[in-house]
């Protein structure tokens, strides 16, 4: 990786406006730099961590599932940082490392049929901004509308927040691994 863009802010030395919204992050033990470079701008730091925390922590869709549509968005983002973010995430959820792995390799990779049908929902959203009607009706036999709906606000959340990641160079943290060493 490049040198940041924007450096995260070094914990020590955090203004009140930053420390406010970082203090559930902080206290949770998970500074992470993401975090810590969104804290250059408080106001959007605050109002994005409530949407983001509904997609990571109060959705609908299983962890697991979740954390399928989550890595392949950061594969297919080519974003380092989310991925080896997502890595351990996914780990915690349930994902075994060749599952982790396969996700690269797309829908064709080995999978059952709901997990296959989350990946080529991630990979229609990246490339076409749509769910194609097959793979929207063939999930339906498995989600509820709430359901489709925090799968699309996920890949959507998800490639925003790569977006940033890449363009704002963030570095990985001491603890992620990245491409070359998974």
């Amino acid at each position: 990786m490049n040198t940041p863009r924007i450096p995260p802010l070094d914990v020590s030395s955090l203004n009140d406006e930053a420390q406010q919204v970082l203090q559930p992050i902080l206290e949770a033990g998970r500074p992470w730099n993401i975090f810590l470079t969104l804290a250059h701008h408080p106001d959007l730091a605050k109002r994005w961590l409530v949407f983001s925390n509904h997609v990571l922590f109060k959705s609908s869709i299983p962890a697991r599932e979740r954390e399928i549509a989550i890595l392949r968005t950061g594969w297919l983002c080519q974003s380092e940082y989310e991925w080896a973010q997502h890595e351990l995430i996914g780990t915690e959820a349930g994902l075994t490392k060749e599952e982790i792995g396969r996700i690269k390799d797309g829908a064709s990779a080995g999978w059952g049929t709901l997990d296959a049908l989350i990946i080529n929902a991630a990979d229609e959203l990246f490339d076409d901004k749509k769910i194609s009607d097959d793979t929207w009706n063939s999930l339906k036999a498995y989600w509820d509308d709430q359901q489709m709906m925090d799968l699309v606000f996920a890949v959507g959340q998800y490639t925003l927040v790569s977006m940033a990641l890449r363009t704002f160079e963030v570095p990985l943290d001491d603890f992620l691994t990245g491409w070359d060493r998974t």
